[in-house]
């Protein structure tokens, strides 16, 4: 490709929505252009990266056997209703009608679709294993897209689902898919971490997100100084506290804390570590009658310790919470507690409720807490003595870094991610929801044992440039950037050396499957490696007059500090060897 021919429209300045680095960098280096909120076209040079990204995934996910196929963005309201989804995904899930006024939905993903597939054409279990796989657009109608490609609501993503005669053999496709992912992201040349993910409703443990380290990273990766560890924040345990409870040591007392309603605030006026006190959260379950009308309501009070922070995602894993919860309403924490939040507490409570108490909580003594009574908390409390054992005990907390590792392996760390790509079993919820069977051994029908397997396409140049950038703009591994080799010959115009030794080089590097461009433009030097730096071509060809008269070519990579004199004669040969590593 020459510059010329090519559409190169680069930016001075980043529009003022563009929040996050990868947007900012991508909209000036004219990789993608907005047309409405999370909607974005992807320009000639942003769609090269995607089609290098998709080329990958593609060679990959063939080499581990999955088969591609391609299934409709548009998909009728009828094969999400059979699954529950049409009903209960939220206003995500974009829907429509067509002139006969029939449901459609624009897919997000297409469980649905593909389930559909399999039962109309794997009638036995002789045609199976088999994966299906597709690089399709989907949309999710995001409340607030932003961030560019980090969070649009149009996306493209490779999705693949596996489907097996039992949960053995689903396991194996699992264990296929997450290999095949570990390769994908290391021809990818980005750090990257795989972690283990909670499963959400469907249960289980084959749940892994592979996250690109970024210090702009949305996700929390926790993971272990000394062993394999890493969860997401969600999923990472918190290690069961060592040693038995110690003994009481003060007496229960009502303490003034006049305008003191957090625990930051209480342990400073007292002079108490944080850790000394335990925070209240109040939590609301709702049961409905048939006409979908609030029955009857459950009131909850967990109780972390004051330095520690509640993951949700483990509150719904307690039994009674995990039908769905919202947090308490100021009417309900005022009939249960007497007193507005700020100074709530387990003690002397109103009207009864479920406690749930953290497992760190559960072993302190001497805490403080609040004493229902505005402008007041109870300091020395301690279980059994001043309030019953707690009924309910679990892991309720977000781990905190410098924790013990839950494998006893070292201390926990924690870093910034973007989630790339999620591998997940599935179990029987949309083959036994559809009815979607096969005839086994015994020639009795069974449901499916399925699996899916994401990748965000066009997410991944955005985390891959937050990952990889300075000053200057993009520096893009050579796997994925747009050209891998970009030849900036200075005055071309005005020199019939500098064209021919360019025009040479850019023969001699295409004739070796280099994806070159030549920058035929005649930009000012300055102008142009500006255009190139943002852009993020990894390897970079300087040829000028002066240069040439001297037999002399500079080579320099995005990365480098300075540029390198090669002979003219052995640059297609340096370039050659820096491309090979």
């Amino acid at each position: 490709m020459k510059a010329s021919q090519f559409l190169i429209s680069t930016l001075r300045q980043a529009p003022a929505d563009a929040e996050v680095v990868s947007h900012q960098l991508m909209m000036r280096a004219g990789m993608i252009k907005r047309l409405a909120a999370g909607i974005y076209t992807y320009m000639p040079m942003g769609l090269r990266v995607i089609r290098k990204v998709e080329a990958i995934v593609r060679e990959e996910m063939n080499r581990a056997g999955a088969i591609e196929c391609t299934m409709p963005v548009i998909q009728p309201a009828e094969l999400w209703s059979e699954s529950g989804r049409f009903e209960k995904m939220g206003p995500e899930l974009l829907r429509l009608k067509d002139r006969h006024e029939r449901d459609y939905v624009v897919q997000p993903t297409s469980e649905e679709a593909v389930t559909d597939i399999a039962r109309q054409e794997f009638k036995s279990y002789k045609q199976l294993p088999k994966n299906l796989y597709q690089i399709q657009t989907k949309f999710r109608d995001e409340r607030r897209p932003r961030f560019g490609l980090m969070r649009g609501r149009e996306f493209i993503m490779k999705d693949a689902y596996s489907f097996d005669r039992d949960e053995a053999g689903a396991k194996r496709s699992y264990q296929a898919m997450a290999a095949a992912y570990r390769a994908i992201f290391d021809r990818f040349g980005l750090s990257y971490r795989a972690v283990a993910a909670d499963s959400g409703a469907i249960g289980g443990d084959l749940s892994e997100e592979f996250q690109v380290i970024a210090a702009t990273g949305e996700d929390a990766i926790v993971y272990s100084t000394g062993s394999a560890y890493a969860a997401n924040m969600e999923k990472a345990e918190a290690a069961a506290p060592a040693g038995p409870r110690p003994a009481a040591g003060e007496a229960l007392a009502k303490t003034p804390t006049p305008g003191k309603s957090t625990c930051a605030d209480v342990a400073e006026l007292l002079g108490l570590p944080l850790a000394r006190t335990v925070k209240s959260l109040v939590l609301a379950t709702d049961e409905l009658d048939a006409a979908g009308e609030v029955a009857k309501t459950q009131v909850w009070l967990l109780l972390l310790r004051g330095d520690h922070d509640l993951n949700e995602v483990k509150a719904g894993k307690v039994p009674g919470l995990n039908v769905g919860f919202r947090f308490a309403t100021v009417p309900e924490i005022l009939a249960h507690f007497g007193t507005p939040p700020g100074y709530l507490g387990p003690i002397g409570l109103k009207k009864p409720l479920k406690i749930v108490v953290d497992r760190e909580v559960a072993v302190m003594a001497d805490w403080v807490c609040g004493a229902n009574d505005k402008d007041f908390h109870f300091t020395g409390v301690n279980w059994g003595r001043d309030l019953p054992e707690p009924d309910v005990v679990a892991d309720l907390r977000n781990v905190v870094a410098g924790d013990a590792s839950p494998d006893g392996q070292g201390q926990l760390a924690i870093e910034r991610g973007i989630e790339i790509g999620h591998v997940f079993y599935l179990g029987t919820k949309y083959s036994r929801a559809m009815n979607a069977s096969f005839l086994d051994e015994d020639g009795k029908p069974k449901p499916f044992e399925m699996g899916c397997y994401g990748i965000g396409v066009t997410r991944l140049p955005a985390a891959a440039i937050e990952q990889n950038h300075d000053e200057r703009g993009i520096i893009w591994p050579d796997a994925i950037a747009p050209f891998t080799v970009v030849i900036c010959p200075v005055g071309m115009d005005r020199s019939e050396a500098v064209k021919s030794a360019a025009e040479s080089l850019y023969a001699e590097l295409l004739a070796a499957g280099v994806d070159v461009i030549l920058d035929d433009r005649g930009e000012r030097p300055g102008a142009m490696f500006a255009d190139w730096e943002l852009i993020g071509v990894p390897h970079r060809v300087t040829i000028g007059d002066k240069g040439l008269k001297d037999g002399q070519v500079e080579y320099q990579h995005r990365r480098d500090t300075a540029a390198t004199r090669v002979p003219a004669g052995e640059i297609t040969a340096f370039v050659k060897g820096r491309l090979a590593g």
